[in-house]
C-alpha cells in the first residue's frame, strides 16, 4: 500500500514544474508580452485609454441627456405655471412646445394674451395690396348648368357642378373661373338698400345668425379709428329677422336700413339650403362676394362678442408677419380623421355620409396630419377668420365653400383638404388657440341645434319612406355616383388623443 501511493505523488509532483515551464516558454517568445517593458506600459496605456474613453463618453451621454430632461422639464413647468411672468417666457408656437403637447406632457392654456399693438391711432395701414401670387384673374359661374348631371332640378345656389369641373378648379392658374356660389336664381337674395349700403365697405367685421339660433352681442374694446373705418355687418335669415325683432331693439335709418347697435342688420332672403348650419356658411366663407369691395374682413360666429379692436387684429394676424389669411389652430385635433371621429361621436351630421366623404378625401390622396406637413394642423378653429380678399384667397374660400356645397356642412373636415388640394401654394397663418379664446367672450345659443340626419347610422335609412332625411339642396356629392372605386378605400386608424366628443 505504502508503495502503491509513492509514485502517484511523485508524478504530481513532476508535472507541476513542467506546466509552469510550459507557460514561461509561451509567453517568453521574441514578441510576448514580457519581451520589454516599454511594450508592457504601452499596452497599459492603451487599455486605460480606452477604458477612460468610453466612460467618457458614457458620462458625456449621462450629463447630456440630463440637461437635455432639464430644459424638457423647465420648459413643461413654465408652460404649466399659472404666474403671468413664467408663463410669458414658455414659446407656445415652438416645435418643443408642439412636441410636448402632442406626447401629453403640456396643456396649452386655454387664454393667453395676445401681443397686440399698443394704440389703434398709430397702427399703419398698408398703402398697396399684396401681391397676387398664382392667381390674377378669378371669375365665376353665375348660371347654372342644369344638365351637368343629367339632373332637371331649379336652379341650385352652389350648382351642379360636375366632377371633372371639381377636379379642374385646383388646378392653379393665372386666369381661373370657379363654381362660388350665388348662382342665379338660387337664393340668398340682397335687398337693394343692402347692395348700396355694402359698397362703400373696404373694411369689415362680419357675423351672422341663422334660424334665430343666436341674437347679435355688441363688441366692446373697439376705438374711435376702427367705429369709422369698419363695416360691423350682421348677416340674418328671416327666421332670424323676426327673432331678433322680438327680443332686441332694433332701430331704422333714413335709407330704410336696419340696426342693432353698431351692427348693420344684412337681410338674405330665400334661404338656400335646408339646413341652417350650411346656410351659415354662406356669408362665413363667400364673405367676398357678399362684401365685393372689400379689402379686408373679420368673420366671428354669431355666438361671439368680440373683444378685441378689429384694426389691432389686422395689425397682430396679417400686416405684422406679412400674411393674407389667419385662423386658429383647433384645440384638439390636428388631423381630419380624427376631427370626422369626433364628429361623428358627438352626432353633428350622418355618420355614413361623413366616412364616405373622408374615403373621397383618402381616395385623393390626403394623409393623417403629421408634424412632417408644411402647416399647423389640418383642422382649424373655424369661427373666426381674418383674411385679405386677393385673387388666390378668394379662390380658395370658393373651394372651401365647394367641399361645403357638395358634402356635409362640417367646414372644419375640408379645410386641411383644400389647403391639400392646392399644394401648399395656400399660404396661412395659424395662431395659437388660446389667442382665439382671447379674442372674444362666447354666449350660449338661444337653442340647441337638432336635426334628423344628425341620428342617422347607415344609409340603408335614407331609403323607402326615409329619403326626406336626404337635403334636397346640399351635400348632393355624396349621392352622386363618385368617379372611382371607394369600396376598397380604407380609413385611416384613428387615436383619439382627447376626450373631445
Amino acid at each position: 500500500m505504502d508503495n502503491d501511493g509513492h509514485p502517484s505523488v511523485s508524478l504530481r509532483a513532476s508535472r507541476r514544474p513542467d506546466r509552469l515551464n510550459n507557460n514561461f516558454e509561451i509567453k517568453d517568445g521574441g514578441d510576448g508580452f514580457f519581451d520589454s517593458d516599454k511594450s508592457s506600459s504601452d499596452y497599459s496605456i492603451k487599455i486605460i485609454w480606452k477604458r477612460g474613453f468610453v466612460r467618457l463618453l458614457l458620462v458625456g451621454g449621462i450629463l447630456w441627456m440630463l440637461l437635455i430632461l432639464a430644459v424638457l422639464l423647465f420648459h413643461i413647468w413654465t408652460c404649466q405655471s399659472s404666474l403671468v411672468f413664467l408663463s410669458a417666457i414658455c414659446n407656445k408656437e415652438s416645435t418643443v412646445f408642439q412636441m410636448l403637447h402632442t406626447m401629453g406632457l403640456v396643456t396649452p392654456p386655454h387664454r393667453c394674451s395676445i401681443p397686440l399693438a399698443n394704440d389703434p391711432e398709430k397702427v399703419v395701414i398698408p398703402e398697396k395690396k399684396s401681391p397676387s401670387k398664382f392667381v390674377q384673374s378669378l371669375s365665376y359661374f353665375e348660371e347654372d348648368d342644369i344638365n351637368t348631371n343629367g339632373s332637371e332640378s331649379s336652379p341650385l345656389f352652389g350648382g351642379h357642378q360636375s366632377w371633372k369641373q371639381r377636379e379642374e378648379s385646383f388646378k392653379l392658374k393665372s386666369s381661373m373661373k370657379v363654381h362660388c356660389g350665388f348662382i342665379q336664381n338660387g337664393g340668398a337674395e340682397m335687398s337693394l338698400k343692402d347692395k348700396q349700403y355694402v359698397k362703400k365697405c373696404k373694411f369689415v367685421v362680419a357675423s351672422g345668425i341663422f334660424d334665430g339660433y343666436d341674437t347679435p352681442h355688441q363688441p366692446s374694446n373697439i376705438s374711435p379709428r376702427s367705429k369709422k373705418l369698419f363695416c360691423f355687418l350682421m348677416v340674418v335669415d328671416e327666421v332670424s329677422l323676426k327673432f331678433i325683432k322680438q327680443n332686441v331693439s332694433v332701430k331704422e335709418d333714413n335709407d330704410g336700413g336696419e340696426w342693432v347697435g353698431i351692427w348693420r342688420i344684412i337681410l338674405l332672403k330665400n334661404p338656400p339650403y335646408d339646413e341652417p348650419r350650411r346656410n351659415g356658411k354662406v356669408p362665413k366663407i363667400l364673405t367676398h362676394r357678399l362684401f365685393p369691395q372689400a379689402l379686408y374682413s373679420i368673420w366671428i360666429d354669431g355666438k361671439m362678442e368680440l373683444i378685441v379692436d378689429p384694426l389691432l387684429m389686422l395689425e397682430r394676424y396679417l400686416w405684422r408677419g406679412k400674411h393674407t389669411f389667419a385662423i386658429a389652430q383647433h384645440k384638439h385635433h390636428r388631423n381630419i380623421y380624427e376631427e370626422a371621429d369626433s364628429n361623428k361621436r358627438r352626432k353633428r351630421y350622418a355618420r355614413p355620409l361623413i366616412d364616405h366623404q373622408m374615403k373621397i378625401y383618402r381616395y385623393e390622396g390626403l394623409d393623417p396630419w403629421t408634424p412632417l406637413k408644411q402647416t399647423k394642423s389640418d383642422v382649424p378653429e373655424g369661427a373666426i377668420i381674418i383674411r385679405e380678399h386677393t385673387p388666390l384667397n378668394n379662390l380658395f374660400n370658393c373651394l372651401w365653400f365647394n367641399e361645403v356645397n357638395l358634402f356635409t356642412p362640417r367646414d372644419q373636415l375640408s379645410f386641411g383638404f383644400v389647403v391639400y388640394r392646392l399644394k401648399n401654394n395656400f399660404k396661412f397663418f395659424m395662431f395659437p388657440n388660446c389667442e382665439y379664446n382671447s379674442i372674444f367672450i362666447l354666449h350660449p345659443h338661444t337653442r340647441e341645434h337638432s336635426s334628423k340626419i344628425e341620428w342617422v347610422k347607415s344609409l340603408n335609412e335614407f331609403k323607402g319612406n326615409n329619403s326626406g332625411l336626404k337635403e334636397s339642396r346640399g351635400g348632393l356629392g355624396l349621392w352622386s355616383t363618385y368617379p372611382a372605386d371607394l369600396t376598397s378605400v380604407v380609413l385611416p386608424r384613428v387615436e383619439r388623443t382627447s376626450k373631445a366628443g
